[in-house]
């Protein structure tokens, strides 16, 4: 052994810790919270996770800031933040960082996390999906919590070897989820997990966000709503992926997070995403549904995407949301087939211009709204010019996907038009795959183009639209439009030509999609021109162009002027467009 690879003593008492904390030596934490600030940091920077996680616990508090409850120790006392929060935060954080870089980086751009609270929570939740797949295979008959941990995940978290079974139950789910389960705050299920047992096992969780996937018996439902009702106070965020729903169950979810302890159920974010309605084009909403809707004052996004629902259910949930007193902000329908939804509204609208509709405040405050896939035609897009009447705070539109015509786009310009008079948000409108021709876009973007208050954003990808609209569109990237996505319209060479003729001054534009136009060289002088001309620009997409191998030439020469007028370039998407 060379003298370099001796270890220090400090290393050495470093890891005769480590392991004492490990095999449960908790008589040693007293003594370790009495070392000089340059050895704790130094312990506390080398520990690995479940050695830390025990010091952290044991470590002295503050009285001036509260952290977390100790419920599962079950003495009562309030845990606040060590004086030394700032190194076990560090601490936390590199070993988050260590072990899931991506997610990692991703949260700290949202918002600087809980570093501790959030590895446990992520940790749990590794466990949870590994005894899942255990768990639902046929030959399983046991219980969950008894179910072992592989390998591999205690080695994460620094029990390796013999130390994983030198306290009973260091192996078991049952332990992660008593000694962790305090700490998560989102989780996601499968319904293998649905029962009695899970709701044991997380008794000391106060979620905040739940997950559920593939409930489709009634046993799920009901371990689901043990679930429901055992955090009914914290649950802020819940939503469904895959799921098989009768109206029954439905009212059983919906009672769960409204238990008569509380006036109004606190959900911000309610989602049930491609789910199986048992009632094919149910009539009615359940009423339980229509009152959680209705006393839902905290509902903020209400999401039923990919469900199969129908007309009459749409009808019924825009009326019932026409009178709720909720802030909604964001609605999502999309998916789904509900042509003639508006129909009423439109025809007692039509009937009674002179009496305004009475509408609560859900609709009032609604700021996105996604009708993608429905199936809706030019007479529903008449009819949402009606609604729209009743939504002053709507910023986005979504009508993708939608077969509405030229004659459906004739129908919204007037409310783009009163919408920018009235000096209201809206900013954000898509049209992908309309069925849109190059004389419905001239229209509306000459429309867009006069507005006082313009777009920010306008999506009209994947209508076939020619090398035509290129002079008009050319036109409207010379306005203050930040977002454009007009990915496969057909362009091809001349459209590109054309565009960069009309671009005649510097541009607002952000981010740009002109893939799969078949623009061959051109797309690359137009990106070349582009460049020069939009200093803001961070954003191109122009895959699948046909472009030969001399664009490369262009392009990076275009980059590398664009860089020097300070442009920092974050994405350019070229794939297969070579």
């Amino acid at each position: 052994m060379t003298e370099s690879e001796i270890p220090s003593l400090v290393s050495l008492c470093v890891d005769a810790v480590k392991s004492d904390l490990l095999r449960g030596d908790d008589d040693l934490l007293p003594i370790l919270h009495e070392l000089p600030p340059n050895l704790l940091d130094l312990l506390v920077s080398r520990l690995p996770p479940f050695a830390l996680q025990k010091l952290h616990r044991a470590m002295p508090f503050d009285d001036r800031e509260d952290e977390f409850s100790d419920e599962c120790i079950g003495n009562g006392r309030k845990r606040g933040r060590s004086s030394r929060a700032g190194d076990f935060d560090k601490a936390w954080r590199n070993l988050f960082i260590l072990r899931w870089p991506e997610i990692g980086r991703r949260i700290e751009v949202i918002e600087p996390p809980e570093w501790q609270q959030i590895y446990w929570e992520t940790h749990l939740q590794n466990c949870l999906d590994e005894v899942a797949e255990v768990a639902s295979l046929p030959s399983f008959d046991g219980c969950l919590g008894e179910v072992k941990i592989s390998d591999s995940l205690l080695e994460l978290i620094g029990c390796e070897g013999d130390m994983a079974t030198s306290t009973s139950g260091y192996s078991k789910l049952r332990h992660h989820c008593v000694h962790f389960g305090y700490l998560a705050r989102c989780l996601r299920l499968q319904n293998i997990f649905c029962n009695e047992e899970i709701c044991h096992l997380l008794r000391n969780s106060k979620l905040q966000s739940l997950e559920l996937r593939w409930i489709r018996s009634k046993e799920h439902i009901t371990g689901v709503c043990k679930l429901l009702n055992q955090n009914s106070e914290s649950l802020k965020t819940l939503e469904f992926i895959h799921c098989t729903l009768s109206s029954a169950s439905i009212t059983e979810i919906c009672s769960s997070l409204s238990p008569k302890s509380l006036q109004a159920h606190g959900i911000k974010h309610f989602s049930i995403n491609t789910t199986k309605f048992l009632e094919t084009n149910p009539s009615s909403v359940p009423v339980e549904l229509v009152s959680f809707l209705s006393s839902g004052r905290s509902l903020y996004s209400l999401k039923l995407s990919d469900n199969h629902l129908g007309q009459k259910f749409a009808k019924v949930l825009f009326s019932t949301l026409l009178n709720a007193s909720s802030s909604l902000s964001i609605l999502d329908l999309s998916e789904n087939n509900i042509s003639g939804w508006l129909s009423e509204l439109s025809a007692l609208s039509k009937s009674n211009t002179r009496t305004p509709l009475r509408v609560g405040k859900s609709l009032q405050s609604l700021r996105e709204l996604n009708l993608r896939g429905n199936n809706l035609n030019k007479d529903d897009a008449d009819d949402l010019r009606y609604a729209l009447v009743h939504l002053p705070n709507l910023e986005v539109l979504d009508m993708s996907d939608n077969p509405i015509g030229d004659d459906g786009i004739r129908s919204l310009i007037p409310f783009l038009m009163e919408a920018s008079e009235k000096c209201t948000r809206f900013v954000d409108l898509m049209l992908e795959n309309c069925e849109l021709s190059c004389h419905g876009v001239t229209e509306l973007i000459k429309t867009l183009s006069s507005l006082s208050r313009p777009l920010k954003s306008l999506s009209i990808a994947d209508n076939d639209l020619g090398s035509q609209v290129a002079g008009v569109l050319g036109e409207f990237l010379c306005t203050p439009i930040q977002v454009l996505n007009a990915g496969g319209i057909g362009l091809r060479s001349s459209g590109f030509q054309v565009l960069q003729e009309k671009l005649t001054k510097e541009l607002k534009l952000v981010e740009i999609d002109i893939s799969k136009n078949r623009g061959g060289i051109e797309t690359a002088n137009f990106l070349s021109k582009l460049m020069s001309e939009a200093p803001k620009l961070a954003i191109v997409n122009a895959a699948y162009n046909l472009m030969p191998v001399e664009s490369l030439t262009a392009i990076c020469s275009a980059i590398k002027n664009a860089k020097a007028y300070g442009l920092e370039r974050k994405y350019l998407g070229l794939s297969a467009g070579l």
